[in-house]
């Protein structure tokens, strides 16, 4: 489910209203040279250190979100760790660099390269001579053609998640010996680097039966420098052992295990010793920065005035001290109701007074002693800081409502400070904040250039022109709710809020007791009479249907960092109703750029959007951004409803169901953006039944000049041309607004002090077989980043 832009700023565009498909030539020819991509923003955060300094053996214990569902990372359910233990026992013929650029894996190709391209595209493959299966077959031209039947899309049994790129292949042969493969092409294809990342052997790939179930559960046959040697699903463990067959640099660790613990445990996993390498939240990094700081110790002192000294202390140093102002309580209404005894009885219950203070302070100092020991172990980790290859968005549904109208998404985006919000997010953290201006490539990777210009930069006075232009009026006429039965909002119907009214406009929402925010509004908002109908035809629509998703590197994402909604490789959005179209209205006044802003009105319904965000633990920094886009909306009079839900239904029954007006989650980089994001920002297709395919376009924005652009991005071998086309799909995206890139997020990871080649890794594909403790005696060379 972050990236900020590289160059010039984006300039600003004219009032003057321009559909998407209407955009002006310099927009779309003036993407400029190929240093436009210039550098990651960060680099990775490693402590790096050569191999004679890394000690032989050892376990390494990293934390990781699940223990995967499937070891089949072609499966709709395969997760982030389904990559991670790919990337440790099975070849790849590509790995990411640095810069998230593809190169070659020498372990496993000696070369690759395009020999023929009339009358058919033809990529030969040369294998390392040592490259062999751990059974001790030698991997060949056999495990190439199974892994291509399987997932050519032919063949229905296989139940497949994707086929991009090997629905284009024509036939697969071994070429003048064993170690060259021969690849034929039907079609062009200018992503052929992308496929056999991983590959699998003939013995997964080779039947329906083995290819749905045999890789499931264990990985009998590998090929790395870790073989997959235990699955431990009681105790959430996956072991990855050194691999005795392994013919490259031998793994320095002995044995990897990745442990699934929960996001909100893991800075308690690190203190008691049980993990030694966790990617955390913000608020973790900033307990264990604390940590490595040190702190000065609690204070002295007696009596009352000692004892209230010594709670604020530990509350200032985030100590529950729950317990000990609950018996604190306790004794004041103990001596409420001895207030009227007799003397006596008054030295006897300051007695017994001073002996529950003393109580309170005993049950306070073993909490203190507690956290000191907690903080004391956590001096033993560092916090690595780099960006994920992968950026959060703002989601636009355009396929109803007011944003089916492209001048009002248009205003919703030239109404956001890009720059405000990435600075919120990653200055705190000590990271670049800049905002991301590309959909389809981040800073540093190849296809990178800025295209924000194609839509414009924050201009108040810009979005309000729009609004007015969509015929929005200021202050006009709004029906009175509740008066004509089923009357809906102009957004997504949503859930009804109760509890207290809401602030007005400009101030971030207040909380009801349904979790639902309204901004900007000083009535509760319209109920969606027909909003649990539809969803439940929605689901009903898809029936279960599995798409062939394309995307061949978007299960390798980290899940780390800043919390955030990512959206997930399987989730197929369900097959909906056609969008109505947006009717015509008169146009309306546009306010001034200093006057307060008013609500908007049209055919007397409001300008009212449904904000839709997660719930589950470490939503708040998405939370967080929702409020600051609120408040950015309101100063142009769009009002704003702000609702959580579940993080188990927030894509399947809201995202992909379209059940929402504003949305933020993540999507992954990729090194192949004309194959991965191509099912991302394709026009959604009607079907002869009269509903639409969206694919993963769960913004239900497209045009026929994108998806044009992209089929000729992949029909192209000249990459200069092929990047050329992909910026240009660029700034016909932005110039849709169906989707606005905000910032890149946020890697963060907690990593013992002695352990090395590990960290926050950024684009590139970790080097497992590197990754170790330190020596005694010897120092890390330290990381790139920190230099």
């Amino acid at each position: 489910m972050s990236h900020d832009g590289v160059g010039p700023r984006a300039v600003t565009r004219s009032v003057a209203f321009l559909t998407a498909g209407v955009l002006a030539v310099p927009l779309l020819t003036g993407c400029g040279s190929p240093d436009e991509a210039g550098r990651p923003l960060a680099r990775q955060d490693v402590a790096r250190a050569a191999r004679a300094s890394v000690a032989e053996g050892g376990t390494l214990r990293w934390a990781v979100d699940a223990v995967p569902e499937t070891f089949n990372a072609f499966q709709s359910d395969a997760d982030a760790t389904t990559a991670q233990v790919a990337q440790a026992v099975l070849p790849s013929m590509y790995r990411m660099d640095a810069k998230g650029r593809p190169q070659r894996d020498a372990d496993y190709l000696e070369s690759a390269k395009v020999v023929a391209t009339e009358p058919r595209q033809v990529v030969l493959y040369k294998l390392n001579q040592q490259a062999v299966w751990s059974d001790g077959r030698e991997i060949g031209a056999a495990d190439f053609a199974a892994q291509w039947r399987a997932l050519s899309g032919k063949d229905s049994a296989y139940w497949t998640a994707r086929n991009a790129g090997y629905d284009r292949i024509e036939k697969i042969e071994r070429g003048a010996n064993d170690l060259e493969v021969k690849v034929t092409f039907s079609r062009t294809y200018a992503d052929w680097r992308s496929l056999f990342s991983p590959l699998y052997p003939k013995d997964v790939m080779g039947t329906p039966d083995s290819f749905n179930d045999g890789a499931r559960r264990k990985l009998k046959v590998t090929a790395g420098p870790f073989a997959l040697t235990k699955v431990d699903r009681k105790k959430k463990q996956v072991s990855l052992t050194r691999n005795p067959r392994w013919w490259g640099k031998p793994a320095k660790l002995s044995e990897i295990v990745l442990t699934a613990v929960p996001r909100d445990e893991r800075t308690s996993a690190l203190a008691a010793g049980k993990i030694d390498l966790a990617e955390i939240d913000p608020s973790d990094a900033q307990t264990l920065d604390g940590a490595a700081k040190g702190t000065a110790g609690p204070p002295a002192g007696s009596g009352p005035a000692g004892l209230e000294a010594l709670r604020k202390w530990a509350l200032a140093h985030g100590i529950d001290t729950t317990d000990d102002e609950a018996d604190e309580q306790s004794d004041d209404e103990s001596g409420d109701e001895s207030g009227d005894e007799s003397g006596d009885e008054e030295k006897s219950s300051g007695g017994a007074a001073g002996a529950e203070g003393a109580k309170a302070r005993a049950k306070l100092t073993e909490a203190i002693a507690k956290w000191q020991t907690r903080q004391k172990a956590l001096r033993a980790f560092e916090v690595r800081r780099s960006l994920e290859p992968a950026y959060t968005q703002l989601a636009l549904n355009g396929a109803q409502g007011p944003l089916a109208d492209e001048r009002v998404r248009r205003a919703v985006a030239r109404a956001l400070d890009r720059e405000e919000l990435a600075k919120a997010v990653l200055r705190p953290l000590g990271l670049p904040a800049e905002p991301v201006g590309s959909h389809l490539a981040l800073a540093g990777q190849d296809a990178y250039a800025d295209g924000s210009g194609a839509l414009g930069g924050q201009d108040t006075a810009e979005a309000r022109a729009l609004l007015a232009d969509a015929g929005w009026v200021v202050g006009g006429p709004v029906k009175e709710k509740g008066k004509d039965k089923g009357e809906k909002a102009a957004g997504s119907a949503g859930k009804k809020a109760t509890g207290s009214k809401a602030e007005k406009a400009g101030k971030a929402g207040q909380k009801d007791d349904d979790g639902t925010y309204i901004v900007g509004e000083d009535d509760k908002a319209p109920v969606g009479t027909d909003r649990d109908e539809r969803h439940h035809a929605a689901k009903n629509e898809a029936g279960g249907r599995r798409l062939a998703q394309d995307g061949a590197h978007y299960k390798g994402l980290h899940q780390g960092g800043a919390p955030g909604a990512y959206a997930p490789k399987g989730t197929a959005a369900p097959l909906a109703g056609a969008a109505p179209q947006a009717g015509a209205a008169p146009k309306g006044t546009a306010a001034p750029v200093g006057a307060p802003a008013k609500a908007l009105a049209k055919d007397g319904k409001a300008l009212d959007l449904r904000f839709v965000l997660p719930s589950g633990p470490g939503s708040r920094s998405l939370e967080e951004v929702a409020e600051r886009i609120t408040k950015m909306l309101a100063k142009v009079g769009i009002r704003t409803e702000i609702t959580k839900v579940s993080d188990a239904s927030y894509f399947k029954d809201h995202i992909a169901s379209g059940e929402y007006d504003l949305a933020l989650y993540s999507w992954p980089a990729s090194a192949f953006p004309a194959t991965d994001a191509r099912p991302i920002y394709a026009k959604p297709k009607p079907a002869a039944d009269g509903s639409l395919t969206v694919e993963q376009n769960y913004t239900r924005v497209g045009t026929d000049q994108v998806d044009q652009l992209f089929a000729q991005a992949l029909a192209t071998l000249d990459r200069d041309e092929a990047r050329t086309l992909i910026r240009k799909a660029d700034s016909r995206i932005w110039a849709a607004a169906g989707s606005i890139p905000l910032y890149q997020r946020p890697q963060l990871t907690a990593v013992r002090k002695n352990v090395v080649n590990a960290g926050a890794f950024g684009f590139q594909t970790p080097v497992y077989e590197d990754m170790g403790f330190l020596k005694k005696g010897t120092k890390a060379a330290g990381s790139p980043a920190r230099k």
